[in-house]
C-alpha cells in the first residue's frame, strides 16, 4: 500500500517542461558569464554598440536561468589563443565544464589573426564563413527555439530558421546592408538552395537557376523579410525609417520593416553603455566621483583632462566635448565646425576638447590653425582613456547627429553629470529629455532643425544653464546623474530582450 501511495505521488506530480533553447548569433561580444566556461572572459571583439547588447544579455540570461547559446567568430588573436595548441586545450576545457557546450566559435582562418571585428576587404567572405558554420554546425548541434540574430552578417540564418521551422528575432543596428549572388553564397559552403525562397531578391525571382547567379539577395532585407519579429535599437529610429524620413534608407528595406510595423512584428529596443562607464569605478580615471560629491570630482578631471590636451588652466571655463567619430555624413561634423569660431568669439572662456578620429578632422585643424585657438580648441585621435577623462572633465557633450539608429554618448554624459547637446533624432529622442527649470526635469539640450543656427541655439541654452548659480547647476546635474544611472544600463536593455523572446515564443525562458 505505501508503494502503490508513493508511486501515485510521483505520477502525479507535473514534470519540470525544458526551458526554451536560446541561441544568440554575433560578430561581436565584450564577454561571457563566468559560468560558461574557463574561456568566457576572454572572448572579447567589439566594434560598437553590438558587443555590449550582446555581452549583457547574455550575461542576464544566464544568470537568470534561462538555456543559452552563443555563437560568434573564433577571433583567436583578439581572444589572445594563437598557439593552436594553447587553443585546443582551453576550447577543451570549456566543453568539459559544461553538460554540453554553450558557446560555439566558428572555425575558419579568415577570423584567426585578425585584430579588428570588420575589414574593408574581407566583410563579405567573413561573413559568410561566420554563417556556414553557424548554419551547417551550431544550429544541428543546439537545436534552437529561437535565434537571436544580429545585423547583416547574420542575415541569412532568419531564412534558414524560417525553413526549419525555428522561430527568430533580427536586430538591426544599423542599416547597412551588403547583397551577394546566390552562386557566391554556395561557393563558400552554405546550401542556399535549402532555402533560398525564404531569401530576398532585388527582384522578383522566377526560379532558383534563374536567380542565382544575376540577382543578387540583400543580407540585411533577408533578415528583416525572414525573422519572426525584427527590432532596432531605439523606437524611434523605426519610425522615422517607416515613416521614409531618411533618404539614405534604400526603398525596399523601408518597405520590408513596414510590412512588419503593420504586422506587428516590429520594436525598438534602446541599447545601453557598458557597466564600466560609470564615474564611481571608471577604470580609466584618477579621481573617481559620485553623484553626491561631482562639483568636486569634475573640478579635478577638468583640470587634468585641460592638462593632458594642452588647454588654458581656467577652472571657470565651460567645456564642451564631441566623443564621437568625425563622420560628415552621419555626425553632424558640418553643423559645429560652421559655428566654431563665431562660438569662441562669442563666448570667450569657452572650451573645447574634440576627442575623436575621422576624414573631417583636416577641417577643424584648420579652423585652429587659422584662427589660433590652440589653448582653447583640442583636438586629439580618439583613444578610451581620454575619452572617459572627457566625459568626467567637460561641462556639456556635443552630438549633433543627422541621424542616430540608437547612440551611446547622450547615455553616457549625464552618468558623468555631462549635459548632452544634441539634434531631436533617433535615438537621441527616445534618451534625451529637453532641459526645463520649473519642472525640475530634461537631461539635456535638443535641437529640431539640422542647421547651424540650430545647433548654435542649443549651444547658448547650454552655456545660459552653466552661467547660473552653483546651487542651481549643483541640484540639476546631481538628479540627473542619478536619473542616468537608474534608467540607462544593461539591466533594463536584457529585462526588454526577454520579455520579447518571451513574446515571440509564448512562454517564459528564464527561472
Amino acid at each position: 500500500m505505501q508503494i502503490a501511495s508513493l508511486l501515485l505521488t510521483y505520477f502525479s506530480v507535473p514534470k519540470k517542461r525544458k526551458k526554451p533553447t536560446i541561441l544568440i548569433v554575433t560578430p561581436e561580444i565584450t564577454y561571457l558569464p563566468k559560468g560558461m566556461g574557463n574561456l568566457a572572459q576572454r572572448l572579447s571583439a567589439k566594434a560598437g554598440g553590438m558587443a555590449d547588447v550582446s555581452a549583457s544579455l547574455v550575461n542576464a540570461l544566464y544568470e537568470q536561468g534561462a538555456d543559452v547559446h552563443v555563437a560568434l567568430p573564433n577571433f583567436r588573436r583578439m581572444f589572445h589563443l594563437e598557439s593552436h595548441n594553447v587553443f585546443e586545450a582551453e576550447y577543451d576545457k570549456v566543453n568539459r565544464s559544461l553538460p554540453e557546450q554553450h558557446i560555439h566559435l566558428a572555425q575558419d582562418r579568415i577570423f584567426f589573426h585578425r585584430s579588428r571585428v570588420y575589414s574593408a576587404t574581407e566583410n563579405h567572405n567573413m561573413a559568410l564563413a561566420f554563417q556556414r558554420e553557424v548554419i551547417n554546425h551550431t544550429i544541428p548541434q543546439v537545436r534552437p527555439d529561437l535565434i537571436h540574430c544580429n545585423d547583416w552578417m547574420t542575415g541569412l540564418i532568419p531564412a534558414v530558421a524560417k525553413r526549419n521551422g525555428i522561430k527568430s528575432l533580427f536586430t538591426l543596428h544599423n542599416i547597412h546592408t551588403e547583397r551577394l549572388a546566390l552562386s557566391t553564397i554556395e561557393d563558400r559552403g552554405i546550401d542556399a538552395a535549402d532555402f533560398w525562397n525564404e531569401c530576398y531578391f532585388m527582384r522578383q525571382p522566377h526560379s532558383y537557376e534563374e536567380s542565382r547567379e544575376e540577382n543578387p539577395v540583400d543580407l540585411l532585407t533577408t533578415g528583416i523579410f525572414s525573422a519572426d519579429h525584427v527590432n532596432t535599437v531605439s523606437p524611434t529610429f523605426l519610425s522615422e525609417v517607416v515613416d521614409g524620413h531618411h533618404s539614405f534608407v534604400p526603398s525596399h528595406i523601408n518597405h520590408e520593416l513596414w510590412q512588419k510595423c503593420n504586422a506587428g512584428k516590429a520594436s525598438g529596443i534602446l541599447n545601453a553603455p557598458d557597466v564600466s562607464f560609470s564615474p564611481t569605478t571608471d577604470p580609466h580615471l584618477d579621481h573617481h566621483y559620485t553623484p553626491k560629491n561631482h562639483v568636486e570630482g569634475k573640478a579635478k578631471n577638468k583640470a587634468a583632462l585641460q592638462h593632458a590636451l594642452g588647454l588654458k588652466h581656467d577652472p571657470n571655463a565651460p567645456l564642451l566635448l564631441w566623443p564621437s567619430r568625425l563622420d560628415p555624413v552621419q555626425k553632424g561634423t558640418e553643423l559645429f565646425s560652421h559655428i566654431l569660431h563665431q562660438l569662441t568669439e562669442e563666448h570667450l572662456d569657452l572650451q573645447v576638447a574634440i576627442v575623436a578620429s575621422g576624414e573631417f578632422k583636416k577641417h577643424f585643424s584648420e579652423i585652429i590653425h587659422i584662427h589660433q585657438l590652440y589653448d582653447r580648441v583640442a583636438m586629439v585621435d580618439f583613444s578610451e582613456p581620454l575619452s572617459r577623462l572627457g566625459y568626467a572633465g567637460a561641462d556639456f557633450m556635443v552630438m549633433p547627429s543627422r541621424f542616430e539608429p540608437c547612440g551611446l554618448p547622450q547615455m553616457v554624459s549625464p552618468k558623468y553629470g555631462t549635459l548632452p547637446i544634441a539634434h531631436d533624432t533617433g535615438g537621441i529622442h527616445d534618451t534625451v529629455d529637453p532641459f526645463n527649470y520649473n519642472l525640475d526635469s530634461g537631461n539635456g539640450f535638443l535641437f529640431e532643425h539640422y542647421t547651424p543656427e540650430g545647433l548654435h541655439w542649443a549651444i547658448n541654452e547650454a552655456l545660459n544653464f552653466y552661467r547660473q548659480s552653483a546651487d542651481v547647476r549643483e541640484h540639476h546635474t546631481r538628479r540627473i546623474m542619478i536619473e542616468a544611472a537608474n534608467r540607462f544600463n544593461h539591466k533594463n536593455t536584457a529585462r526588454d530582450y526577454i520579455q520579447l523572446y518571451e513574446s515571440i515564443l509564448g512562454e517564459s525562458v528564464t527561472d
